[in-house]
């Protein structure tokens, strides 16, 4: 039990610093708009990256060479830059709650959602090489409860984060505060996009 404890609270430490995915998370709370989905999908994303972490980290730490990380890097870039843009044409427009569900937007929602998790090479490094390399002296037994203590921290994190911003929405009902909001993800989106030109170059 002790290494599932151990996977938890090594996850937690991980998880909570803030980032695109996790702002993304807040605001499709916000906007009560396929919550359920966009939390399952970063969950079981970070299982998956979890548990190839911990049994293939040898592989994959082999695998991924600098070449790779500047890739991800570029198309992180990119897409925070698309982001940015269509942040900015639509920061006036007023935010409706709980709209309709309809598939075409559902299908943007699983995009954004699959690309604010696989194209940050940081997902990858807390994942797969951090808590690989961690366990990677584990027993098999200790590296399964490991690998499940890690990844339900992910499942109650991300769910936490997604209906609590759902419950907090009511008080967020000013156009004037949505605004706002929409200012703050801006600057820091922007912000993300200097510290990744920062690891690019430094």
């Amino acid at each position: 039990m002790s290494f599932l404890l151990l996977g938890f609270l090594t996850s937690l430490s991980l998880i909570l610093a803030i980032g695109a995915q996790n702002i993304y998370v807040i605001e499709q709370g916000l906007k009560k708009q396929f919550i359920f989905i966009v939390c399952l999908i970063c969950a079981i994303s970070d299982l998956l990256l979890i548990f190839i972490g911990i049994f293939l980290f040898h592989y994959f730490s082999n695998f991924f060479s600098p070449l790779l990380e500047l890739i991800l890097n570029i198309f992180l870039i990119l897409f925070l830059v698309y982001f940015i843009w269509v942040k900015i044409k639509t920061i006036n427009q007023e935010i409706k709650i709980d709209s309709k569900k309809n598939k075409k937007y559902l299908f943007q929602v699983v995009f954004k959602t699959l690309s604010f998790t696989y194209l940050n090479p940081h997902v990858y490094s807390d994942t797969v090489f951090f808590l690989g390399n961690f366990s990677k002296n584990f027993d098999i037994k200790d590296k399964l409860l490991f690998g499940i203590g890690a990844s339900l921290t992910s499942f109650i994190f991300f769910f936490f984060l997604g209906y609590l911003s759902k419950y907090l929405s009511k008080y967020l009902v000013s156009k004037k505060l949505w605004k706002i909001i929409n200012i703050l993800i801006i600057v820091f989106m922007f912000f993300l996009i200097f510290y990744v030109l920062i690891n690019i170059f430094k």
